[in-house]
């Protein structure tokens, strides 16, 4: 079979090339009924515009790039799915570049990946988001960017959520529930949210009246790997926590595997929640208490907003996404 063609696309919906591509790159001045005609033919067509057409029309590439530093499979994952999915809307495609931020040629690699695929735009993801001479760089060669949790939100485009607010309720369950010895996984230091959630934390205690323990600070890194080495050190305190809360997901299931490895009952003997709610907290058993940070929606509200930027169609902004608690089977009242 013969590949469609826009001329396909035309000659079937009455009108001309020049307007099919008009709707296709979402133009105004195409009149709503025209514009159902040609979606209805391209529809009965199964017509799909070659990108590189499509490029030397307009004179972009069509393609967003997602940039991640996250050692979170969950969280990255359901990043890459609301990128895709607000891309797949715009018959934008998607490149998803991992990169270490702290390389001393961390720029250099960003502009070679710049250089070879001349995205139209960019989504940066902690702690990408908040890297100076990145920024720097990509504001002095005007490459629009949408910033995802970015630390410093003014005049960034993308989207955020209080996490500090959310980090304090999820410490405020566990006092509610009788709580008193209660630990926190820290996220990375590097990572706005490892702040955050960390400030969040001792939010939490001062407004139960509890006291800061030091021993019950231990640093993570946003892995399974790292929870694991954590709880660990928390579990064998002489008077260990019977709450940990730990700065993510990943964090939060290692934490478990490390409780179940040293025979101690989750939520039994000790309890432990987490933050995002990734698919993770659901894989796991006993299944995870955690904040619901709608990890896919940031993903493409994020990208929609840069896209209304690229494409010039709207006033692009930093949009701020709610949260939930989800109060589930690994937290219980205090032993």
């Amino acid at each position: 079979m013969s590949r469609v063609t826009i001329n396909d696309v035309a000659r079937a919906s009455g009108t001309s090339k020049k307007t099919v591509s008009r709707v296709l790159n979402n133009e105004p001045n195409v009149r709503d009924a025209v514009r159902e005609r040609v979606h209805a033919a391209i529809a009965q067509l199964n017509y799909r515009p070659l990108t590189s057409a499509r490029s030397l029309a307009t004179d972009r590439s069509f393609m967003i790039g997602l940039l991640y530093d996250n050692l979170s499979p969950s969280y990255i994952m359901e990043v890459q799915a609301g990128v895709l999915e607000a891309c797949e809307a715009r018959q934008y495609s998607m490149m998803v570049q991992p990169l270490v931020s702290t390389a001393p040629d961390f720029v250099e690699r960003v502009e070679g990946i710049l250089s070879r695929h001349r995205p139209d735009g960019l989504i940066l993801t902690p702690p990408i988001t908040d890297h100076p001479k990145l920024l720097n760089h990509l504001r002095k060669n005007e490459l629009p960017f949408a910033s995802i949790a970015p630390r410093q939100p003014k005049n960034c485009i993308g989207v955020m959520l209080r996490e500090r607010e959310a980090a304090a309720a999820m410490v405020a369950h566990l006092a509610s529930l009788g709580h008193r010895r209660i630990a926190h996984i820290l996220g990375d230091p590097k990572h706005g949210a490892g702040i955050w959630r960390l400030a969040g934390y001792r939010d939490g205690l001062k407004r139960a009246g509890l006291k800061e323990i030091p021993a019950y600070l231990v640093e993570g890194r946003f892995s399974f790997e790292s929870g694991v080495a954590a709880a660990r050190q928390l579990l064998a305190l002489k008077q260990r926590p019977t709450a940990i809360f730990a700065a993510d997901d990943d964090m939060a299931v290692g934490a478990i595997w490390a409780a179940a490895e040293a025979g101690v009952a989750v939520p039994g003997e000790i309890s432990i929640c987490g933050f995002d709610d990734t698919n993770i907290a659901t894989q796991v058993w006993p299944t995870l208490t955690t904040v619901h940070q709608p990890v896919r929606e940031m993903g493409k509200r994020a990208t929609e907003e840069l896209l209304l930027r690229v494409l010039g169609k709207g006033e692009a902004r930093m949009v701020e996404v709610g949260y939930e608690m989800r109060m589930r089977a690994s937290t219980a009242p205090a032993p």
